[in-house]
């Protein structure tokens, strides 16, 4: 099932440890902080929808934020 994923640029603080560790899902966005890749975006470069194979690269990036800025929900 895919997963719909979200970055919370209020919360983000731009280290990336979740483009470092899945780099198929997160970009640096223009000032660092991140975004998912085109690939996977919608209308927005904070969100995107993931296919299913990516669900444990995700949660590693997820668990890895230090500020708690991703989300992830079955799509």
């Amino acid at each position: 099932m895919p997963l719909k994923v979200k970055v919370d640029w209020n919360l983000c603080i731009a280290d990336g440890v979740c483009y470092a560790l899945c780099p198929q899902v997160f970009e640096a966005g223009p000032d660092g902080k991140s975004q998912i890749v085109k690939e996977y975006r919608g209308s927005d470069v904070t969100e995107g929808v993931v296919p299913d194979n990516l669900s444990d690269c995700v949660e590693q990036a997820k668990t890895a934020c230090p500020v708690g800025a991703i989300s992830v929900e079955k799509a």
